[in-house]
């Protein structure tokens, strides 16, 4: 690799870095795993740039990182772990290919149909706080006023809600 590419990669890199982990972490759910897939994605390109000649060199870097992140996710749910949920933020989106694989479209249209399974089953108590706290991202306080209930009671329903979520995932795909 010559010097002008690595120099330009370090600009972008060190430029783009907080966008690239902040993004990273969105979709995998952790901020240390963005960390480490940031620097994954920063020895990737580097390897990438030895071998061939990259013009766009910004959108490469999202690009690369996203496929880094989508593999762990994809690792993680081989291994039967838990997968973070994870829509690509602004910053992402617009850098990132206009449209996803097919792959990804399947996948991103089994999980919610997971999710969806998943919420079906909550109380109707339970999919409203669920909604007005974790999509509305209203406060505790905000939804037990609108609904009449009590603040801790607000607290349980959202616990129960992401338990039974949760288990939900962990359980795998329904035939």
């Amino acid at each position: 690799m010559d010097r002008t590419a690595l120099d330009r990669l370090n600009h972008v890199y060190t430029g783009q870095r907080r966008v690239l982990v902040r993004s990273l972490t969105s979709i995998v759910g952790s901020l240390a795993v963005a960390e480490d897939l940031a620097q994954e994605t920063y020895l990737k390109v580097r390897a990438a740039l030895a071998h061939t000649q990259v013009q766009h060199l910004e959108p490469f870097l999202f690009r690369t990182a996203r496929n880094l992140a989508l593999d762990h996710l994809r690792r993680e749910r081989r291994q039967g772990a838990v997968v973070g949920q994870g829509d690509a933020d602004d910053d992402m989106a617009r850098i990132a290919a206009d449209t996803p694989t097919p792959e990804a479209e399947v996948g991103d249209r089994q999980l919610l149909d997971r999710l969806e399974q998943a919420m079906s089953r909550l109380t109707p108590r339970q999919r409203r706080v669920m909604v007005a706290c974790r999509l509305e991202g209203r406060s505790y306080g905000e939804v037990a006023t609108s609904l009449g209930v009590s603040t801790s009671t607000v607290q349980k329903d959202l616990k129960d809600a992401m338990a039974a979520c949760l288990g939900s995932f962990m359980a795998g795909p329904r035939q």
